[in-house]
């Protein structure tokens, strides 16, 4: 296969281009691929929804509360489960590690709701699928959580492990976690520090009567924190056609503006019930065994407070929490590396990724199917 053969070349590629201004000729090769195979995600319902299907009956969540699972099916050993940020969708989180995640099996996006979300009902929809690859397929999945969904998977494994369950993992990929409320907005913050956390506040501060003039602030400024790194077009020229951008602009636009006002608190609720990440909790520990890889930006500072809790316990206990976690900065380039920049920064981030993927294939051990 085609993809196969370039495989080596567009690594080296990435690796050098690392330091060095993006070359055009890795565009060029990416998108022949595409057109070969373009992107086609396609809806999916796992063989089984034991977990989601409990939640909903209980009647702690409702069906408007589902995530839309979206699937592209490749032949290979590891697929990966994406979860995405508040913004945007997992599909165009990763736009441009698409093609290098399809090389090692199959990809699911996890989209939220625009009108609603239940943090108990995605930890089910996750239950769910991640048994269907175990017992199913015989296959062991990456969760790769960008932001908000790094959140949301560190929290799936607290849950898990505190129910004594150990989900068959090939590992896990964090970028620049999110993972409770004072990691944007510190408690003890009167004006929040961050761009996002000012445009957040209101959302996680107890108490406070939200109307749509806050919705639509805060719709302003994600719609400016895209836009201002898609005029950075020098580097979009090498990163990716015409085409391409006024699609992922289009779809993140589109993401942006239709997230409701329910869908809006309800993200924002959820992120303020989790709790702080801590090793000295009393918490079931290690939250999974299996490789993990933590990457942050090198300038955080637009979304993270600079006291995050998140990353000051990953920065200091990371093997608490994973015995097999590595933690890595992601500098270099043309221009500063910022919050889950995978669009914008890709050539920064694939490197790491690339050798995390690459270490997964050492285990022998598959499931049976």
């Amino acid at each position: 296969m085609p993809a196969l053969t370039l495989s080596p070349a567009l690594t080296a590629l990435a690796a050098l281009t690392r330091f060095t201004p993006p070359q055009p000729l890795h565009t060029f090769l990416r998108t022949t691929g595409y057109r070969l195979r373009p992107p086609r995600p396609l809806p999916h319902t796992p063989a089984g929804t034991a977990a989601q299907a409990a939640v909903l009956a209980s009647g702690r969540a409702d069906p408007h509360q589902l995530g839309q699972l979206l699937c592209e099916q490749r032949p290979g050993p590891t697929p990966t489960i994406v979860l995405g940020g508040f913004v945007p969708d997992a599909t165009e989180q990763v736009f441009l590690l698409r093609g290098f995640l399809l090389k090692h099996g199959s990809v699911y996006y996890l989209n939220y709701a625009r009108s609603g979300f239940s943090l108990e009902l995605i930890c089910a929809q996750l239950d769910d699928l991640v048994a269907e690859l175990n017992t199913r397929h015989g296959q062991r999945p990456v969760l790769f959580g960008v932001s908000f969904g790094a959140g949301v998977i560190l929290e799936w494994l607290r849950r898990n492990r505190a129910a004594g369950r150990t989900p068959a993992l090939a590992g896990t990929l964090l970028v620049s976690p999110v993972a409770c409320a004072a990691d944007i907005v510190a408690p003890d913050e009167a004006k929040a520090s961050t761009l996002i956390g000012r445009a957040l506040k209101p959302f996680l501060d107890a108490g406070t009567r939200v109307d749509e003039g806050v919705i639509e602030r805060a719709r302003v400024i994600f719609t400016k924190m895209f836009d201002s790194g898609a005029q950075n077009k020098a580097s979009l020229r090498a990163l990716m056609t015409a085409a391409e951008l006024q699609h992922l602009h289009s779809r993140v636009i589109e993401a942006i503006r239709a997230i409701n006002f329910t869908g809006a608190c309800e993200r924002l609720t959820a992120l303020g019930a989790m709790p702080a990440l801590s090793a000295w909790d009393g918490g079931a520990r290690p939250l999974s065994t299996e490789p993990a890889l933590v990457l942050y930006a090198e300038k955080e500072s637009s979304v993270l407070h600079e006291r995050s809790p998140t990353r000051a316990a990953l920065g200091t206990t990371l093997s608490a929490f994973f015995p097999r976690g590595t933690q890595c900065v992601v500098g270099g380039g043309a221009t500063p590396v910022q919050h889950a920049s995978l669009i914008f920064h890709y050539f920064q981030f694939l490197p790491l990724i690339t050798a995390f993927y690459r270490g997964l294939k050492a285990r022998k051990d598959p499931l049976a199917a």
